[in-house]
């Protein structure tokens, strides 16, 4: 059975979709299946998999969403799913806040991406949830159906003060909806090395969760070179091998291969 993942966060810009995007694709340069799903109906993943205009397509993830709230699920998921570069991965499009009000207004509706993923996960390795910044409905539906989270986090004081709140989210999902739920892990994102608060903000973050909450090894530093890639559609793999980035992502990728069974 595959392992679902959600990348999540609470706060904006702190490298969710650049995560999910990079860290799918070295799963699969490492010989595992993928689907990589985005959830946020600001559709940044889908436009990191080179698709242009995804207010135009007709199969994405809130049209899955809407038609699993109208018990009118389509027998076959096939047209859903979209292939790049060896990923697999469902779309979404602005459609997705449509779906979203209709979560608002609806009872017993949390586990709505669960019963999507029923249908397809077993076919996986690993299934990436790129969340949106937001601790609502979509949120609670992609920790409802996952098996672990990995948080991300950039060293900067408002990013860090979210994840309080991201945790306490997690621990009612676990207490109230999702028992299995797992912290993978939080993974430091755009880190600036050469500034102090870079270093003071991370040492932070290591102190104050290990031993409780596991903080991986590796660290993604701050590189134009993934603003590039992804400008090109690019995971930063193929863009740039060498560069730095894209040495922590495979480091990162090999970590989460590693943590299965932990």
């Amino acid at each position: 059975m595959g392992r679902v993942i959600v990348i999540g966060s609470q706060k904006g810009g702190v490298g969710k979709t650049t995560t999910t995007f990079n860290l799918a694709y070295c799963l699969a340069k490492m010989g595992k299946t993928v689907l990589a799903i985005d959830f946020d109906s600001q559709a940044n993943l889908t436009t990191c998999f080179g698709v242009e205009k995804p207010q135009e397509l007709d199969y994405t993830i809130g049209h899955l969403m809407m038609a699993q709230l109208e018990d009118e699920v389509p027998k076959s998921l096939k047209s859903y799913i979209k292939s790049r570069d060896g990923v697999d991965f469902i779309p979404a499009s602005i459609y997705l806040s449509v779906a979203d009000a209709k979560l608002r207004t609806e009872m017993g509706v949390e586990q709505i991406l669960a019963s999507i993923l029923k249908r397809v996960k077993n076919k996986y390795d690993f299934v990436l949830i790129d969340t949106c910044p937001s601790l609502g409905n979509l949120t609670i539906n992609a920790l409802a159906a996952a098996d672990e989270v990995v948080i991300t986090v950039s060293p900067q004081l408002l990013s860090m003060m979210g994840l309080q709140d991201y945790l306490r989210t997690i621990g009612k999902i676990r207490k109230r909806i999702n028992p299995n739920l797992q912290v993978s892990g939080i993974l430091l994102t755009m880190c600036e090395k050469r500034t102090t608060l870079c270093s003071v903000l991370t040492k932070e973050v290591t102190e104050c969760f290990q031993g409780q909450i596991h903080v991986f090894d590796t660290k993604i530093p701050a590189t134009v070179k993934v603003g590039e890639s992804i400008y090109y559609n690019m995971p930063i793999e193929q863009y740039s091998k060498r560069a730095t980035a894209a040495v922590a992502y495979r480091n990162f990728a090999k970590e989460i291969i590693g943590y299965e069974g932990k």
